[in-house]
């Protein structure tokens, strides 16, 4: 199968998320069994800010010309930051989606060295625009859960979904999600670097897990309740209150949003 023939297969199940702050890439990974919601994979620092502030955002999916707006009582984040993934559980409503999303890699089989991938977002510079991206598998952090890519990210690029053809299965999975760009500075200057891509072990994870929304508020609202003590103890005197610090996508590592 050709890149043109791939890209064509996976553009359609591609979204771009839209928060007060910015815009990020995300895409189709499952449904629920019924198939009334679905849940969107992208990177966690997307939509961190959004989930934790309580910020409606809006999913535009160009392939169909459709557009929704999504306030909190519309929709559950699972945010996991040390991973930076997150899906978004939300009803489909106006979006026309796929109807069969694209399988994710299982865990089992992770992608190999130097096996070529490709990955579409949607950069800064072409807010509009869906682009195409390839590189070659350079590394396995398998600690982090991440692989290291001979590519190139861009703001607003991250969250796009990673993808690989198998020619033995002669199937698409999708094995990852675009999450930062960490340059080369052995020298002092920035020179070309390698793009980090988050597994999609994150996304089995929620989906192990999650049968129904409201099955899902209940989960995250175990999981704020568990951390929120561990936050607390951890906050210095004169932090209550203190105003949220924006933050630079392009700071090392360099972020695709």
């Amino acid at each position: 199968m050709n890149w043109d023939e791939q890209i064509a297969a996976v553009s359609p199940h591609v979204v771009k998320i839209a928060t007060p702050s910015g815009h990020g890439t995300g895409f189709l990974a499952f449904y629920s069994n019924n198939g009334d919601w679905c849940g969107i994979a992208t990177a966690a620092h997307v939509v961190a800010h959004a989930d934790e502030w309580e910020q409606p955002i809006r999913i535009t999916h160009d392939a169909s010309g459709t557009s929704v707006f999504y306030s909190t009582e519309g929709r559950v984040i699972f945010v996991d930051k040390n991973t930076d993934s997150a899906i978004v559980l939300c009803h489909k409503r106006e979006l026309k989606l796929p109807e069969s999303p694209i399988a994710l890699l299982p865990m089992e089989q992770p992608c190999g060295l130097g096996v070529e991938v490709g990955w579409l977002g949607y950069p800064g510079i072409l807010p509009n625009n869906l682009c195409f991206f390839s590189g070659k598998v350079s590394a396995r952090l398998d600690g982090a859960h991440a692989y290291l890519i001979d590519g190139v990210a861009i703001n607003g690029v991250s969250g796009g979904p990673v993808f690989h053809h198998s020619p033995s299965e002669k199937k698409i999975h999708f094995i990852g999600c675009i999450s930062a760009y960490v340059p080369n500075r052995a020298t002092g200057e920035t020179l070309p670097g390698l793009l980090r891509a988050q597994d999609v072990s994150e996304f089995h994870s929620v989906l192990a897990f999650v049968r129904s929304m409201e099955e899902a508020r209940a989960k995250k609202a175990q999981i704020e309740a568990e951390q929120r003590p561990k936050e607390t103890a951890a906050e210095l005197p004169g932090q209550a209150g203190t105003a949220p610090t924006a933050t630079t996508p392009m700071t090392a590592p360099r972020r695709g949003r």
